[in-house]
């Protein structure tokens, strides 16, 4: 058993993250979501219309240079304990830390607020609603020697503002609570997907929605939010697995439309609910542990295919992990009817040096749109979220540089330098240790905040503080 949870913990640390920006005060219901590395949506036609900018609200200060706001110290922990989940507001930097929630002022990164919780966070939505909303999986009691984990049968929703948890619900299946895999949110409504059944709260009131029907061999393995609400509903034994792909009315449940994928795919990720893509890795072919072999363009109104989009794991470095948390992918971004996904490194134009690109898919072809983002030798492009039409990139940075955040024009690809990052060794060791694969990036505003998913007990004798999270501002 132990090494059944330390190799599922390895896993988790190399595959997810999330990553989520809530946009404060821009649209409603989840569709301001901009997505992120997690994938998402943003923009309009992806074309620059701004007559040669950006496309975007975040634009190049006339110092690049940063520096490092604050940082937060790692939290003390008997055992390895999960940190998932981290928001930014125009009022507050959101992240959870040991069995708890806590919101702090995004330039000083002192405390506003703090949400103890009785058990670690498990899961967090990365959505929020318009006024800065958002729900969380969380255990009922802390982890201990003779019982590791509790289950994440508790769901909250989050006031990101006020700092305050609205309420706290379980589910029963019979007489024992329900062990929850995942948690979204879209317009007001909070999903959560699970074997045994799952539940729709909404997130204002608490009040249950409605539950997905559990038959036989079929339920909700986990939902996919923001714009719209999409469920991986599975069917079928467990060799012979039948998954479908529905986008669901929120408030109801009431499927609108279904995709049902080829008989044999076990696992489903939802990269984006609208335009709707799934990732999947069909034969498991991509043997590379990414979870993607294939992206599916679907159309949302009638549940038609309408392409199918070759990414073979030696080729393109996205990640999914669609086992149990449906909609938590890294390193793609999805809007304005293409997909951006990042190329697995290759060698660079120096000597020994390592570089990659950012590539675009048209939806409704699958064909390559012919742009490409270079990352520039040494460094590791990925792409974070959509601002407007224009891209953001995180480059990972060479031994002697500092990282970069980067805006990429929706229609030339060429690319703005927003901020850079200092290069003294301490820096560099800090931002080295919070890279895209597993770390939650954001980036709003002229600031950058990096943080850790899990907060490990320190080894012995090793030396040095951890952080839990980092954040980085331009002067303006």
């Amino acid at each position: 058993m132990l090494i059944i949870v330390a190799a599922v913990i390895a896993i988790a640390l190399i595959v997810v993250g999330g990553i989520w920006y809530s946009s404060s005060g821009k649209g409603g219901d989840g569709k301001h979501d901009t997505g992120s590395s997690s994938g998402g949506t943003g923009g309009k036609d992806g074309k620059d219309t701004t007559g040669g900018g950006s496309g975007g609200t975040e634009k190049a200060p006339a110092d690049t240079a940063s520096k490092v706001l604050f940082q937060v110290p790692m939290p003390t922990v008997a055992a390895t304990m999960s940190t998932q989940g981290s928001w930014l507001t125009d009022k507050t930097y959101v992240k959870t830390g040991a069995a708890e929630v806590v919101g702090y002022d995004p330039a000083k990164g002192t405390r506003l607020w703090t949400i103890k919780l009785p058990g670690p966070v498990c899961e967090a939505a990365r959505h929020t609603t318009e006024d800065n909303r958002t729900a969380i999986l969380y255990e009922p009691a802390m982890p201990t020697k003779t019982d590791p984990s509790h289950g994440c049968s508790q769901v909250a929703a989050i006031d990101l503002d006020a700092g305050r948890k609205l309420w706290t619900k379980t589910v029963n299946s019979g007489d024992q609570p329900i062990t929850f895999d995942n948690v979204t949110v879209s317009a007001h409504t909070a999903a959560l997907g699970a074997t045994e059944g799952g539940a729709a709260f909404d997130i204002d009131s608490g009040k249950l929605l409605w539950s997905p029907k559990v038959g036989d061999t079929c339920y909700d393995a986990g939902y996919g939010g923001g714009a719209k609400l999409v469920a991986v509903r599975k069917c079928g034994d467990y060799d012979n697995h039948q998954l479908s792909i529905q986008t669901i009315d929120p408030a109801s449940g009431k499927v609108i439309s279904e995709y049902k994928m080829t008989k044999g795919i076990e696992y489903a990720s939802v990269v984006s609910t609208d335009p709707l893509v799934v990732a999947a890795d069909v034969g498991d072919s991509a043997g590379d542990g990414s979870g993607i072999s294939d992206f599916f363009s679907i159309d949302n109104k009638t549940g038609a295919l309408r392409t199918r989009i070759s990414a073979p794991g030696d080729q393109y470095a996205a990640k999914c992990e669609g086992i149990s948390r449906i909609e938590y992918c890294k390193g793609v971004v999805v809007a304005a009817d293409r997909i951006y996904v990042p190329t697995e490194e290759h060698e660079g134009g120096g000597s020994g040096t390592r570089s990659n690109e950012i590539v675009a898919f048209d939806l409704a072809t699958g064909k390559q749109t012919g742009q490409r983002a270079d990352s520039g030798d040494g460094y590791t492009i990925t792409p974070l979220r959509m601002d407007g039409t224009a891209l953001l990139a995180y480059k990972r940075p060479p031994y002697d540089k500092g990282g970069q955040v980067v805006s990429i024009d929706g229609g030339s690809f060429k690319e703005t330098t927003l901020m850079e990052n200092p290069a003294t060794s301490q820096v560099h060791t800090v931002e080295q240790s919070m890279l895209p694969e597993y770390a939650e990036i954001l980036y709003a505003g002229g600031r950058l905040y990096m943080s850790q998913v899990f907060a490990n007990k320190p080894l012995a004798g090793v030396g040095g503080k951890e952080d839990l999270a980092v954040a980085f501002g331009t002067g303006g």
